[in-house]
């Protein structure tokens, strides 16, 4: 299982909702959260076998920026 971490542009709850009707369909997404209290708003996703650009991709085509960070 990987760990990916992005920076988004998620600021409010409804966002959240909004992203997770997209993660959920994924299946091989196993876990996710969000970190609103973060200055970069930090997506957490735990997950086998997916791309990072995948899920920046899913994201920013609901019109969320999302940037995989480094750690």
């Amino acid at each position: 299982m990987d760990v990916l971490v992005f920076a988004t542009s998620v600021r409010q709850k409804r966002q959240v909702s909004r992203v997770q009707n997209l993660l959920t369909k994924v299946p091989a997404i196993a876990q996710w959260n969000f970190d609103l209290e973060d200055c970069d708003n930090i997506l957490r996703v735990e997950a086998k076998d997916i791309s990072p650009r995948y899920i920046e991709s899913l994201l920013q085509k609901a019109g969320i920026h999302c940037q995989e960070l480094s750690y």
